[in-house]
């Protein structure tokens, strides 16, 4: 991979067969988790586990009559 400018910070572009084997899609997050020896160690970011990990920890508790309601939730 060459590695390019892209304002004022360095870019590479992955090729399609590590994308497609992480599965990545445009938005995604990834993280650079290690290096040795000029080989980048690199893992997707799993926002939506890392957010529903945090709202579980706050052990929030509903009202036992509490009822979801899907129309109410979507009016503007």
């Amino acid at each position: 991979m060459q590695v390019s400018k892209w304002g004022d910070s360095l870019a590479v572009r992955l090729p399609k067969a590590l994308v497609e084997k992480m599965g990545l899609i445009v938005g995604d997050e990834i993280n650079i988790v290690d290096v040795a020896e000029r080989t980048l160690v690199v893992q997707k970011e799993d926002r939506r586990k890392a957010a529903l990990k945090d709202i579980a920890s706050l052990n929030w508790t509903l009202p036992p009559d509490y009822k979801f309601d899907r129309d109410e939730a979507n009016e503007r």
